[in-house]
């Protein structure tokens, strides 16, 4: 109970709400005591009217009463959610005074006791504030209950077993209100905690989810404007040659091909931005794009490049376009590659099936190059990415002075990628 100050100042300090379910168990609880004190106490006040009482002792006795109403009001409900030390001490020691005045003067209120009570335990912070209370208080209206009867001995073994049982009660009755005050904030805290770890988990998720954004546009990026560009740099530089040497007409065939490149980069770029599919596989197949990708390579850079195709055209066709992204961006970037590294001849692109799916293999006779050294781009990690979140897989068998091979197997129930 000593850390209970620190929990009802953070209740106290919350923006309210109007879903009662979402609030503490004990507030709500609050409202149950309020209504039951103020029911009690307009019992009690109504019951002093009946018996026989002098002018004098009636309106002593409804002063009492009174007295007690407005600390409950002004002191005690406050006190409740805040509990401040110096206001539930005041509280209580006028509530005692008032009750075992009460019952001096009219013993029947006696059950006043039943409502007054659970508020010890309301307003301590700790057990042993509230057994002392307890104590005060039963003693207070017992002594009050003697003076009444005359201070007799047969009065007193009268009085002793009903105070002896109120204190029982009020004993059990503390023990279950501090365990739902402890549950209280065992929830509340356990909330905060759920709240906090979901406020995390959800930045992690939007963080995640940025990070991958990023890296897939950073692929799409790198497989098509990139390449692209490269390759308008390297037709541009040997249009710049040939006319130099006034060779203008395979100058100008350099200068259409590099217009065409340019469109088609600037369509892959309006293609990224809407987020559609890549603008070659949108009106052909992908066994066309990829004969006309080996065309393209050849004519920009004298390498040989033959496509094989060991499946029927139809299934290529029937391919999910998700499956068709992955194989013709993996033989993208093993082009670029060539073009960058490799220095070869001649190149081959085999697409066909497999047990396990499809498979793309391009394999080059060029310089090759060691597969464990630390890779000098981005290009290989970009594709091994792209597979992977296919549920695929890259295979690179190189060696330097040997060429290079690349395979690329995508399961044929892979997720499609847009």
């Amino acid at each position: 109970m000593c850390e209970r100050r620190r929990y009802w100042s953070k209740i106290v300090t919350m923006q309210p709400t109007s879903d009662k379910v979402d609030q503490p168990v004990w507030i709500r609880t609050l409202v149950a005591w309020h209504i039951a004190f103020w029911t009690l106490l307009g019992v009690t006040a109504i019951a002093s009217l009946i018996p026989d009482l002098s002018s004098r002792d009636q309106l002593v006795y409804l002063g009492l009463l009174a007295t007690l109403a407005l600390g409950y009001q002004f002191v005690a409900k406050p006190a409740m959610l805040s509990h401040r030390l110096l206001p539930s001490h005041l509280y209580r020691l006028l509530m005692i005074v008032c009750v075992a005045g009460a019952v001096a003067i009219y013993p029947q209120s006696v059950f006043i006791l039943f409502i007054v009570s659970p508020q010890i335990w309301l307003l301590s912070n700790r057990v042993r504030d509230a057994i002392f209370f307890s104590f005060l208080l039963l003693a207070t209206v017992g002594a009050a209950q003697l003076w009444s009867a005359g201070w007799t001995l047969d009065a007193f073994w009268e009085i002793l077993p009903w105070m002896l049982i109120s204190l029982v009660v009020s004993m059990l009755l503390g023990i279950w209100i501090e365990k739902v005050i402890t549950q209280s904030e065992q929830r509340a805290e356990l909330i905060e905690q759920l709240e906090a770890a979901r406020d995390e988990l959800a930045d992690a998720h939007h963080t995640a989810g940025v990070m991958a954004e990023r890296e897939r546009m950073a692929r799409e990026i790198h497989d098509t404007l990139a390449q692209g560009m490269t390759s308008i740099v390297m037709l541009a530089q040997t249009a710049a040659v040939e006319l130099s040497r006034g060779a203008t007409d395979p100058a100008a065939a350099r200068l259409a091909a590099i217009e065409d490149t340019a469109r088609e980069n600037l369509a892959e770029a309006r293609a990224l931005v809407a987020a559609f599919t890549p603008v070659a596989l949108s009106g052909a197949t992908l066994t066309e794009v990829l004969r006309r990708q080996a065309e393209r390579f050849t004519a920009e850079t004298g390498v040989d490049v033959q496509v094989s195709l060991d499946m029927p055209d139809d299934e290529v066709a029937a391919l999910p376009q998700g499956q068709q992204v992955v194989l013709l961006r993996a033989a993208q970037e093993s082009l670029a590659n060539v073009r960058k590294h490799a220095g070869a001849t001649r190149v081959r692109i085999t697409l066909g099936m497999s047990a396990d799916g499809v498979a793309i293999e391009i394999s080059d006779d060029g310089s090759g190059f060691e597969p464990l050294a630390p890779a000098a781009g981005y290009g290989l990690a970009a594709m091994r990415g792209r597979v992977e979140e296919s549920g695929g897989t890259v295979q690179v068998d190189s060696a330097p002075g040997r060429g290079t091979r690349v395979q690329v197997l995508v399961p044929a129930t892979g997720q499609e990628n847009s």
